[in-house]
């Protein structure tokens, strides 16, 4: 997120903030509404999605030792790991979003911080409560998340991503409209 306030005086900057945190905002208020509604398939693809970005890495990461030197057996050692992770997780996404569990544990305690810096960064303005909202609904998620880890994971990673993504649409909508007002 970014304080709008910092470009407040460049009239084209304005325009483009409040434009493109429409767009992302809708998107975002989409992809949470998918994850609330159909939390297990939002496990599933978030869990495939991080596999193939392990797969990719994995990649990069042999591309790069082939390329520097080809020699150094600790750069094929983590391309087989980070290969292997990814495809394991692609093949079996259901470990993986017990793994992710704990990761989007983690993720919304600090999306915690994150939120409520924003909100104070922001404080005089108007919508600056939005962020600290999301902040203090982050930090429940969290806390609701490591309850029932890891056996809940399947349906609630999806269900919290969704939720988070929902209110971050939010969030950019009021952001978006706060802009267009200081035209």
């Amino acid at each position: 997120m970014v304080n709008y306030t910092l470009f407040s005086n460049n009239p084209e900057m304005m325009e483009r903030f409040g434009k493109y945190s429409k767009i992302t905002g809708v998107i975002f208020l989409i992809i949470g509404l998918v994850g609330i509604f159909w939390p297990v398939l939002m496990s599933v693809t978030t869990a495939i999605f991080v596999g193939w970005l392990f797969v990719f890495s994995g990649i990069m990461i042999g591309w790069h030792t082939w390329k520097t030197n080809p020699k150094d057996w600790l750069g094929w050692f983590k391309t087989v790991i980070f290969f292997l992770t990814g495809l394991f997780i692609v093949i079996h996404p259901f470990p993986g979003v017990a793994a992710l569990g704990l990761l989007f544990a983690i993720y919304f305690l600090l999306d915690t911080f994150a939120s409520t810096a924003l909100a104070f960064t922001m404080r005089p303005e108007k919508h600056w409560w939005i962020a600290l909202l999301n902040g203090i609904l982050s930090l429940a998620i969290a806390i609701f998340f490591l309850i029932g880890w890891p056996f809940s994971s399947l349906w609630l990673v999806g269900l919290l991503v969704g939720i988070s993504l929902f209110f971050d649409g939010i969030l950019l909508l009021s952001l978006s409209g706060a802009a267009k007002e200081s035209k």
